[in-house]
């Protein structure tokens, strides 16, 4: 039936030719909440605090106005670092967070911009709220007192709670609130460094009656529902810090692979204190084992090498901390250098002259490494022409020298270092060097050709040093001619080969190289160096890369490529193309662009063109995409409510919008209107002529009829000129009642975010809330509000006043409808004034119930009048209706004011507001069993006859 009826109602759109002049409007903003808020107050003018508990539900929106509909951006202000939304920004109306912390705490901002004026910003100050369990510690001193001869000992107890707001302290002694001047040998004070956040109980030359249990209460009064957390201490005649001891040795040196453990026990303390391990490297390794005391290592690797320690704490004196050093024995990384007669400042080795053969290891530990020498195999012994030496080994790394002291033709051969370390277990290094009359201090060349070379980005190079000598040292490669780092990110890169690869290299690489040799593995002499020139050719980059040009026929359309930047510089020749079709082509001259226009553009100049700029490394491209296709609708959205027929069963929508760029391409001359019910897959289409040209910034307007309550719409508009269809554009209709028909009827169930435009009074003490059942949390305050709204779903939503904490009784919210126009049936004045009939659903139920007042406001009143409706305390659980006629003879508004009762359990929810013509009609038997005295015969001021009727049950 749903579908046949939205067949019918299709069947009857139709056209309005309205159009209005200069829609367009820069951007307002404005941001209300919802979630789980504990209060929202005014700062200074501009900017809401809203405070939330932690754990809770953050959701702000933001509402905007102006046309186009403006792009919404919401963004934080720098907190915690850890805050990832500092970072980031939510483009969307709600912003939502699960589960808030206090560090997502702090300002947060909404924009709005639309391209018209400034952008719109509006702020509000989330200030989330927790309580952590309070910790107590105790500290006791021991002194002796001047010129007596006992020792008085003194016991603090301070107890910290982290928390926002600041925390409130007390202090219990057994069932005894303990309180300044209450006990002489008890002090109770907060520490100035503290800034309140700790509170002190001092206990002056223990008593006897001083042991026993303390419990330090922190309380931030209930605030946003937290509830006071309370820890207990023991003390006692045996309390005392806590002392551990490690039953193992300081440092452990062991071989990688091994299982180490180490174990802590405790030897004192009262409480029994508690044993954690921590690593100088800040986190224990993953696979390692913490079971009580002992912390287990299994096959220990060099990394995990460090400090461990053993921490014990029981909130008694300070903790108490033994460290003990993990070496993982380990050798690495051996070198070898010749150094030749240092006085005869020689390159090479001679006959007769000093030499010596430097090793070099890496140990740990350092201390355990020894070194042993070979010649051709047998071992050597430090003589007077064979000196053996070795550093410090607390110098690391180690080093060993063999100086050959007047050079023999018989001193020639392979001398071998061989490293090891005292420990054993770790595999030993060799090093050999040949000494020989062949051993010559290395040479460095540039192979011909290889530079400069020449490459094309992306490719894979090879810069290449050739080296001689023996032994053949270490090529070490390095920028030349910048401060720039290698490829792979260090500032030097070895080489063994002398060859340095390069994959996918890039522009940026372009430049000079150095090579040279290195002392390592080669000749302690000064390093011979040559440099490579690279560089890397690639194509043209251009400008635009794709450009979008929408023109009407027979108008001219301009196209420009220019070259941004290119190696080899000089840019060879450039081709202009419409698909595959070669329109142009030259080289360039002084000019680094190059344009080509289309004088009158037909059918056929409609396509993909293309400007390719080619060099010697290949082709660079500008896209240009002519079309004849209209730009997009933008749909008016500052009509919260658009709806001009409002019947029953169906209503209609007043659609509107406005057209993009409407001069740009041909006129349009329809529009393809297509509509589907959310949910269903068929579409409905209709073509709507236009007449005449459309104008930037003109309002067109079109009734949608028939469409069934109160289901959605998804509504797709697309122009059609000659060239065809242009962009379309989607929104989503729904319905909500009117906000300001011409006052047939007018209804409001506060379904939607704008509530139907009525707006929070500024000089009231507290807002209304709009909540559905499904989301508000009522664990704050049981046993009041409703548990649906007026027509028994939990997905409603409905108005109320929360009167949890930091509400005050008598305080009051007032939520103010829009204005309503009075049109007179007479056009010389307003003899009878015409009636309305004002109705509302209210609930009120729980036993702190305050006062719910209805007011009429008429515009150009100035004083206040007394209320047109009131009704006070419990009315139980159910959702009750009120009417009342009114007869105002201008322009006004309707206002709802709760006050809060005496209690939190004082929730008063209101749902259905209507406002019909004609006297209220069917009025049900008045009860005025729990309401205000009976006002029904009083003739208020402005024509107010009051009628008060309560419906008992729900819809």
């Amino acid at each position: 039936m749903d579908l046949i009826i939205s067949v019918l109602g299709l069947l009857t759109l139709s056209l309005e030719g309205i159009r209005c002049q200069g829609v367009y409007a820069p951007p307002t903003v404005r941001i209300v909440h919802s979630g789980h808020a504990c209060n929202v107050e005014e700062e200074r003018h501009t900017e809401r605090v809203y405070t939330i508990r932690e754990g809770e539900t953050l959701e702000l929106t933001c509402l905007v106005t102006g046309h186009p509909r403006p792009q919404i951006r919401w963004t934080k202000t720098a907190g915690s670092v850890s805050d990832r939304f500092q970072d980031s920004s939510v483009f969307n109306e709600t912003l939502h967070i699960s589960k808030i912390q206090r560090h997502q705490g702090g300002r947060y901002y909404c924009k709005a911009e639309n391209g018209l004026g400034s952008p719109a910003i509006k702020s509000i100050r989330v200030d989330v709220y927790y309580l952590d369990d309070p910790l107590v510690t105790v500290h006791q001193s021991v002194g002796e007192a001047k010129e007596q001869f006992y020792y008085e000992r003194t016991v603090f107890l301070r107890c910290v709670a982290n928390s926002n707001p600041p925390v409130r302290y007390s202090w219990h002694r057994g069932r005894d609130v303990l309180s300044q001047g209450s006990d002489k040998g008890v002090e109770i004070y907060e520490p100035f460094f503290t800034q309140g956040e700790t509170k002190i109980l001092k206990l002056k030359n223990l008593r006897p009656q001083d042991y026993a249990n303390y419990s330090c209460i922190a309380s931030v009064r209930n605030v946003c529902g937290i509830s006071d957390r309370n820890i207990v201490f023991k003390l006692t005649n045996k309390t005392a810090s806590p002392s551990i001891k490690l039953l193992v040795e300081d440092p452990i040196v062991v071989n990688p692979g091994q299982t180490v453990s180490l174990v802590c026990i405790t030897t004192g303390g009262e409480p029994n204190p508690t044993l954690s391990w921590v690593s100088s490297s800040d986190s224990l390794p993953e696979k390692s084992v913490v079971k009580g005391g002992t912390l287990t290592l299994p096959a220990i690797t060099s990394d995990e090498a460090g400090v461990y320690s053993c921490v014990a704490s029981n909130n008694v004196g300070n903790p108490a901390k033994k460290s003990t050093t993990i070496v993982v024995r380990a050798l690495k990384k051996g070198r070898f250098w010749i150094t030749p007669d240092p006085y005869h400042n020689d390159d090479n080795i001679q006959i007769g002259r000093e030499v010596k053969i430097s090793c070099q290891v890496e140990a740990t530990p350092p201390e355990e490494l020894t070194f042993g020498w070979l010649k051709n195999g047998r071992a050597m012994r430090s003589s007077e022409r064979m000196v053996i030496t070795q550093t410090d080994p607390d110098i690391s790394p180690g080093t060993t020298n063999l100086d050959i002291i007047d050079l023999k033709f018989t001193d020639f051969g392979t001398y071998t270092c061989v490293a090891a370390l005292k420990g054993g277990g770790i595999p030993e290094i060799s090093i050999d060097v040949n000494i020989s009359s062949t051993t010559v201090p290395p040479n460095l060349t540039v192979p011909r050709g290889k530079s400069p070379l020449v490459v094309r980005e992306g490719d894979t190079v090879e810069l290449e040093c050739l080296v001689s000598g023996k032994p053949k040292p270490i090529i070490l490669w390095s920028r030349a001619d910048k401060e720039a780092p290698m490829p792979d990110g260090s500032l030097q890169a070895e080489s063994y080969d002398g060859v340095l690869r390069i994959v996918n290299v890039s522009r940026e690489m372009t430049g000079s190289y150095r090579c040279q040799t290195s002392q390592f593995n080669g000749f302690n002499v000064k390093p011979r160096e040559a440099v490579v020139e690279l560089i890397v050719q690639y194509p043209p980059s251009v400008e635009p890369v794709l450009l979008e040009m929408r023109q009407g026929l027979g108008r001219p359309v301009a196209m420009n490529c220019r070259v941004l930047r290119a190696h080899p510089s000089r840019v060879l020749r450039y081709e202009w193309r419409l698909g595959n079709r070669l329109l142009h082509a030259g080289h360039f001259d002084q000019s680094d662009e190059t344009e080509y226009t289309v004088k009158s553009l037909n059918r056929e100049g409609w396509g993909e063109y293309t400007c390719d700029v080619n060099n010697e490394a290949g082709a660079g491209r500008c896209t240009f995409l002519v079309t004849g296709k209209a730009y997009p609708p933008e749909f008016y959205y500052d009509t919260y409510s658009p709806l001009w027929q409002n019947r029953p069963t169906v209503y209609g929508f007043k659609l509107q919008w406005t057209q993009m760029n409407p001069n740009t391409v041909d006129r349009i001359v329809a529009y393809r209107l297509g509509i589907r019910q959310t949910g269903l897959q068929r579409w409905w289409e209709q073509e709507i002529p236009v007449d005449g040209t459309i104008t930037k910034g003109e309002l067109n307007t079109h009734n949608l009829t028939e469409l069934i309550k109160p289901a959605a719409y998804e509504v797709r508009l697309t122009p059609i000129t000659r060239f065809g269809e242009g962009d379309s554009t989607i929104r989503i209709i729904t319905y909500s009642a009117p906000v300001n028909p011409h006052l047939r009827e007018f209804h409001c169930s506060f379904e939607e975010e704008p509530i139907c435009m009525f707006t929070q009074d500024k000089n009231d003490d507290f807002d209304w809330t709009r909540h559905s059942a499904a989301t508000r949390d009522t664990k704050y305050t049981p046993n009041t509000g409703p548990s649906d709204d007026r027509s028994g779903s939990k997905q409603g939503f409905y108005m109320y006043i929360e009167t949890s904490r930091p509400r005050k009784e008598g305080e009051v919210a007032r939520l103010v409808s829009p204005f309503f126009n009075v049109v007179p049936k007479n056009p010389y004045g307003i003899a009878n004034p015409p009636a309305y009939c004002f109705s509302f659903f209210f609930h009120m139920y729980g036993k702190h119930i305050g006062t719910l007042n209805a007011f009429l406001r008429q515009k150009g009143q100035t004083a206040a009048e007394g209320p047109a409706w009131s009704l006070s305390g419990n009315q139980g659980d159910r959702w009750k209706q009120a009417k009342v006629s009114i007869h105002p003879t201008a322009s006004f508004q309707v206002v709802l004011e709760g006050i809060r009762g005496p209690g939190i359990e004082g929730d008063i929810a209101i749902d259905d507001v209507t406002l019909e013509e004609g006297e209220c009609r069917d009025l049900p038997p008045i009860n005025l069993r729990s309401s205000a005295p009976p006002t029904s015969a009083h003739i208020w001021p402005l024509s107010v006859t009051l009628a008060m009727i309560f419906l008992w049950g729900r819809r």
